[in-house]
Parts: C-alpha cells; structure tokens; sequence
C-alpha cells in the first residue's frame, strides 16, 4: 500500500461529511486533502481509542515529533509520507499540523469548558486552523478567505458538539460551556445520565435551541465573509457547510433527541447535498 493509497483508505473508513466534497476536487488537491484529513483523523483518533490518558499523550508527543521531522524531509507515517509532498504546494506549515495536535492534547488536560470563549479556543485548534488548510487546498487568492474558512471551522465544530452530547458524556467530556448549563438549569449530571429517561427536559431543549441557534449564526457569518473571486475554488467547503447545517437541521427537527443516539445522514444524502451545492455553486 503506497502512503496515498493509505490517506484514501483511512479517509474512506471514517464516514465523514467531509470525503464527500473530497470527490468533487481534481487530482492533485484531492490527494492533498485526503492526506490532510488522514493526519488529522490519525491524532483524533489517539484521543477517542487510547483509553489510558498517559499513553495518549505520549503517542500525541511522538506525533509532535513526527511533525518536526516530516518537516525536515524525514516522514516516517504514511500519513505524513502522503502530505509533504503537497505542503510547499498548498502553504500547509508545521505551525498547522501542531495546532492540530495541540486541541487533540485539550480533550486530555480537560474535558469540562467554564465559557463559550474557552470553548472557541478548543475549536480554533481543533476546526478553524483544519478550515485554514483546507481553504489553501481548495485554492485560496483573496485573505480574507482565512476568516471565512476559521469561522466556517467553527460552525462545524459546535454542529458536532451538539450532534455528539450524549456520545461525548459517555466519555466523561462535557464541551458545552458550563456557564450556558447554569443559565439554563441544566445539571452535568443530568447530561451524563445512561439510562432512560436521560437527561431530556424542558430546559434542555431550550440550552439545546441556544446552542443551535449560534450555530447557525456561525454558519451565515462564514457565509458573508466568503470574497467572491474564491467563491467557485471554495466550494467543497460549501458543501461541507450544506452538510452539516442539513444536520443540524435534521437534530433539530428530533427535538435534540441527541442524549441516546448519534443522528446522522445517509451517505446517499450527503452525496445529493454535495451534488447540489457543485451544481448551484452555494
């Protein structure tokens, strides 16, 4: 297996929205984005499948190193043997791949947020500089293309809190900001709750309708600051925002039955979503 066939194969298992807006790219970014998208999903992964917080971060530290080296010419994980290739190409720098790895390092440190600006911080590293890199990818003229792909990273990062609550609570973490709990009477207890009737309540769905409502604030902000001469070159970003808002939607319309299930689309769905935005172009 060559290290792109290995980038394809370990973007292919995941499922993601995102490989769908993969395909609509011509070859040379394609392959620079689905190496991108391998790396980043081998650090998640460190944090969602290595049970033992130590061991975590020690294989993230040596992922840190396998950075500074793979920038050096050495790359020794397919991933990275995939993506070098393609960072001078797409300005895609070590300072990335470490923010990266560095919000993968928040999920040990801490799995509680106090305010909505601390979580902002997480998903900076963890969705805004990943909507950076992408955005290069895509083919980025205009800088102000940067903002709208950070705040675009942030819409899709709080859709995925939202989706993943209960998903998240089985693993001790809480990112929905403790301050919003309180204003909303909503109890971490109630959230971690495993059995019927879960943490459903009135006042969960109203801190449920606030934490959506901001998303799709997100999503029209990103939305405005897109400059229109990078507005065809970015549109797999678009379908990833089409994506995921039809999510957000589709959670929504559950009345954010989100404590005991994950929601998500089929894949045909996503496949029409992508289409659709290629062909209106938004």
């Amino acid at each position: 297996m060559t290290p792109a066939q290995y980038a394809q194969q370990k973007a292919a298992a995941s499922g993601s929205s995102f490989y769908y807006a993969f395909q609509f790219l011509d070859a040379r970014r394609r392959e620079a984005i689905t190496a991108f998208y391998a790396f980043c999903r081998e650090v998640d992964d460190v944090v969602d499948e290595v049970q033992d917080a130590g061991v975590a971060a020690t294989k993230l530290a040596w992922w840190r190193g396998e950075v500074q080296q793979a920038f050096q010419g050495q790359p020794t994980h397919p991933a990275l043997q995939a993506l070098m290739p393609h960072a001078a190409d797409f300005a895609i720098r070590a300072e990335h791949l470490l923010q990266v790895i560095e919000g993968c390092e928040m999920d040990l440190r801490q799995s509680r947020y106090l305010d909505y600006p601390g979580l902002q911080r997480y998903c900076h590293l963890v969705a805004g500089v990943v909507g950076e890199v992408a955005s290069s990818i895509f083919g980025r003229t205009d800088p102000a293309t940067v903002q709208y792909a950070h705040r675009l990273g942030l819409a899709l990062q709080l859709t995925n809190i939202i989706r993943d609550v209960g998903d998240d609570a089985r693993r001790g973490r809480i990112y929905l900001p403790m301050s919003e709990l309180q204003q909303f009477g909503v109890t971490a207890a109630e959230l971690l709750r495993r059995e019927a009737p879960w943490g459903y309540s009135d006042r969960f769905q109203a801190l449920m309708r606030f934490q959506a409502e901001r998303a799709h604030l997100c999503y029209d902000e990103a939305l405005a600051l897109l400059p229109e001469a990078d507005r065809r070159a970015q549109k797999p970003g678009l379908m990833m925002a089409n994506i995921y808002r039809a999510l957000l939607r589709e959670v929504e319309s559950t009345g954010f039955q989100v404590l005991h299930q994950r929601i998500a689309l089929t894949p045909v769905r996503k496949l029409w979503i992508a289409m659709k935005t290629n062909w209106r172009g938004r």
